[in-house]
């Protein structure tokens, strides 16, 4: 083979080889052609077969505005404290004016019914007072247990009151802070109008601060008091008020004498 069929067969060869390597590169630019278009195809596909979503707005509800208080109350209460959450400004408020009206509703003092009454609950003048005032009766309503007439008693204030406190004086030692059995059991007043014996009962004010105390002290009727009133004299003189009555009724008795003559032997230590 001479030298120049040679070369013309390596040039040949090279033309080959070129067309070759052309032949593979448009090979793969196929290739790669293909695999987009399929992807192509694969997102065309899939994007007509989901339904395209949209808000009806008819099925749109608006939230409603939530008040910060209201979400903060609500936001507290869960935070450790078993739900309780801290109570708000108007409950206090209301608590606050319920208590104010419960504390404002009884006043220390009220209106006197009777001359030898004070200002105060189940309070009444010393006897040194009542007879400088010139008050030496003391009357009250009384009503009969047969005939239910009513009438008025008057009690003589000085010799009533010696009558008890000399009693007191004599027999409080005996009475282991008990009152007696004719205490306990007072021996009523005769009817003035049917002469029924041990048959007028006094008339007991139903609300407790318009009670008369003198006139049932000086009549020896306040056994005829319920345990409630007792235990009224007794809170309001800073009296212990538990007990049976006879003890209840055994200390409203020392208390009005103390109360006639705070200087008497009406002490229950004495």
């Amino acid at each position: 083979m001479t030298e120049e069929q040679e070369t013309n067969k390596e040039m040949e060869y090279n033309q080959q080889e070129q067309q070759e390597e052309g032949a593979g590169e448009d090979d793969n630019l196929e290739e790669d052609d293909g695999g987009d278009n399929d992807i192509l195809v694969l997102r065309l596909a899939c994007s007509s077969t989901l339904p395209v979503l949209e808000q009806d707005p008819e099925l749109v509800q608006e939230q409603p505005d939530v008040p910060r208080s209201v979400s903060a109350a609500s936001g507290g209460g869960g935070g450790g404290g078993g739900g309780r959450g801290r109570p708000s400004q108007n409950s206090s408020v209301r608590r606050n004016s319920r208590n104010g009206r419960r504390e404002g509703r009884r006043s220390e003092t009220i209106d006197a019914l009777y001359p030898w009454a004070t200002k105060y609950r189940a309070t009444v003048h010393s006897l040194e007072y009542l007879l400088s005032k010139g008050i030496c009766t003391i009357t009250g309503v009384v009503q009969c247990k047969r005939c239910e007439r009513q009438f008025e008693i008057g009690y003589d204030l000085g010799e009533k009151f010696k009558e008890i406190a000399t009693y007191v004086a004599r027999n409080k030692s005996s009475m282991h802070d008990r009152a007696p059995s004719v205490w306990c059991t007072p021996v009523l007043p005769k009817c003035k109008f049917c002469d029924q014996e041990n048959s007028a009962k006094p008339v007991i004010a139903q609300r407790k601060k318009h009670i008369n105390w003198l006139f049932l002290l000086l009549g020896q009727l306040l056994g005829c008091c319920t345990l409630s009133q007792l235990k009224y004299f007794c809170k309001h003189t800073k009296n212990h008020c538990t007990g049976a009555k006879d003890r209840v009724l055994y200390l409203t008795y020392l208390g009005l004498c103390k109360q006639l003559d705070p200087s008497g032997p009406f002490d229950r230590e004495s």
